[in-house]
C-alpha cells in the first residue's frame, strides 16, 4: 500500500504562527475604523458600478449604430458586472492580504 507522506509539522506549525502574528498586529495598530470600512465598501461598490455602466454607455451606443439581434447593451452590461466583481475580489483580497 502506497500512502503519501503526511505533511511535515512544522510547517503546519510555521503558518498558524503566521496567521497569529498577522491578527496580533492587526489588533495592535486598529487603523481600520468605521470610516476605514465605509470607505472600503464605496470602493467596492464604485469598482463595480463604473464598469457595468461604461459597458451599459457602449452598448447602447453599439445598438443605436448598429442594430442586430444581439443586445450588446446587455451583454456588455453582465461583461462590466463581472469585471467589476473580480476588480473587486482582487482589492478585498490585497487588503485582507496586509493584515
Amino acid at each position: 500500500m502506497n500512502k503519501k507522506p503526511e505533511p511535515p509539522k512544522a510547517e503546519l506549525t510555521k503558518s498558524v504562527e503566521e496567521q497569529a502574528e498577522r491578527k496580533l498586529k492587526a489588533r495592535q495598530n486598529r487603523r481600520h475604523g468605521v470610516w476605514f470600512g465605509l470607505g472600503m465598501f464605496g470602493l467596492v461598490g464604485w469598482s463595480v458600478a463604473i464598469p457595468t455602466l461604461a459597458g451599459i454607455a457602449l452598448g447602447v451606443w453599439i445598438d443605436k449604430r448598429w442594430p442586430g439581434q444581439i443586445s450588446w447593451t446587455l451583454t456588455l452590461m453582465f461583461v462590466g458586472v463581472v469585471l467589476g466583481c473580480l476588480n473587486a475580489w482582487r482589492w478585498i483580497g490585497e487588503e485582507s492580504r496586509d493584515d
